[in-house]
């Protein structure tokens, strides 16, 4: 076992209860021996074990716990009743009462019957990762969706654990008259109030997701293309929504930082207007459950011309965080290999001495056309102009630029191109306007059709 001490300052945010909650993380890591079937390909990337502790601390900080020790715990197999052996279950229970540790968090994903049978060995309360990463959204999410959809995940969650959560389940609530009995036992009560509860929000989510189609019809509407960053969460993402439109998200050196998506204009290098969404960062082992309660929220990726996968190329995992984040996106039904949508951004090329910046600059050349990359850095603006040159002739691809006139008091006809066309020019001549669009390549034909558009000579 490998501890590392988590005894600084920074580790030591105050929670809003107003005290620290002391936490033992672990981290219990299967051995990967070559020839495991679970053993992941080289091509995918392993994980490096130290890079997934400091993770799962990282986790645990962000939700303002005080890490005291992050304990590597190497696993040759997982046991059914504990998940750890029974010497490293030992082991800890001495840790535990020294550092007189009020939380555990197990860097995996533990059974009902695992999570309650550790509590009872250490007598502290005990989260798995899913229960984590659910507690961080639950605090970090604003929007009524948001705010449901963290909810609903944790209802679902909830409702498997209920024998570990009550001690009072043997109880029965009787009837009365000839409705006497037995009666329903509290278990079957609690569960009962957990589905009507999820009910209730499912209902709700049906309302606001409604509301928020609406508001995508209407950016429909209007043409201008969406712009849709993802990656690993603290890959810099929000950063670089800000250095791209000039916004002021919040952008933290903290996991999960950005929860609820945020749009803004974004300006393009020749005058054009794109719609920029920074959305939740993306997780490795991101419960399934997440996944589908932020399908809703994600929509702006999947329905997105085009995707800035962004990554933080400084971190020693940047090649496993990839894959997982494409493993999500395949969940959300976006092929991160096929067609021209998804552009990869090199974050973070600052951290980098000359050296090192040179050799990426000469890694991202040799990229084949169709899988471009580009090293940049959201912190100092450094690639930037660059990034926008390639979102711009990317989003040209699907869109045709158009000549016309129009006389001056055709207000139908004038209403009509600003609703389904970007109006790159217009100038008055001898009362009719001449002027310049951008269509999709789909209104192409009508355009030309009902104004006598010609191609553009510009």
């Amino acid at each position: 076992m490998e501890p590392r001490n988590f005894d600084g300052g920074v580790d030591r945010p105050r929670s809003a209860r107003g005290d620290t909650g002391r936490v033992l993380v672990i981290g219990p890591y299967r051995r990967m021996r070559r020839g495991d079937p679970d053993t992941p390909s080289i091509s995918h990337g392993v994980r490096n074990p130290e890079a997934r502790l400091e993770e799962a601390a990282g986790l645990a900080r962000a939700i303002d716990l005080t890490v005291v020790e992050a304990i590597s715990a190497p696993l040759s197999e997982i046991r059914p009743a504990t998940y750890l052996g029974k010497g490293k279950v030992e082991e800890m229970t001495g840790l535990i009462k020294a550092n007189n540790v009020d939380l555990v968090v197990m860097d995996c994903a533990l059974s009902p019957v695992q999570q309650r049978n550790l509590e009872k060995e250490w007598n502290a309360k005990v989260l798995d990762r899913t229960g984590l990463i659910l507690e961080i959204f639950g605090r970090r999410a604003k929007t009524r969706e948001g705010t449901l959809q963290v909810e609903l995940a944790h209802l679902n969650y909830q409702r498997s654990r209920l024998v570990r959560s009550w001690t009072h389940l043997e109880r029965q609530r009787g009837g009365f008259g000839f409705m006497g009995g037995p009666g329903e036992t509290q278990i079957e009560a609690d569960r009962r109030m957990i589905s009507e509860r999820i009910s209730k929000i499912e209902s709700e989510l049906k309302k606001v997701q409604a509301t928020r189609r609406l508001h995508r019809a209407g950016r429909q509407r209007v043409p201008y293309r969406v712009v849709a960053l993802v990656g690993y969460t603290n890959a810099g993402k929000s950063t670089l929504f800000n250095r791209l439109t000039r916004a002021d998200v919040q952008a933290a050196d903290m996991l999960f930082a950005t929860l609820d998506p945020t749009l803004r204009a974004l300006t393009l290098p020749h005058g054009g207007k794109a719609m920029l969404s920074d959305t939740v960062g993306f997780i490795s082992d991101l419960p399934t459950m997440l996944v589908a309660a932020f399908r809703a929220t994600l929509e702006e990726v999947i329905e997105a011309d085009v995707i800035l996968h962004v990554r933080d190329i400084s971190h020693e995992d940047a090649e496993p965080q990839q894959h997982d984040v494409e493993g999500v996106l395949r969940q959300l039904g976006v092929d991160p290999d096929g067609g021209q949508r998804i552009l990869e951004v090199w974050n973070k090329i600052d951290r980098f001495d000359d050296e090192g910046r040179a050799n990426l600059m000469n890694i991202a050349a040799r990229r084949p056309p169709e899988r471009p990359c580009f090293p940049v850095s959201a912190e100092t603006g450094e690639g930037i102009n660059a990034l926008l040159a390639a979102i711009e002739d990317r989003l040209a691809t699907t869109r045709v630029t158009l000549d016309l006139t129009i006389d001056s008091s055709d207000g139908a006809g004038i209403s009509w191109l600003h609703r389904n066309a970007e109006v790159l020019d217009k100038h008055l001549e001898d009362g009719r306007f001449a002027m310049t669009v951008r269509v999709d390549i789909s209104k192409r034909d009508i355009t030309i059709a009902k104004f006598g558009a010609i191609p553009s000579s510009n």
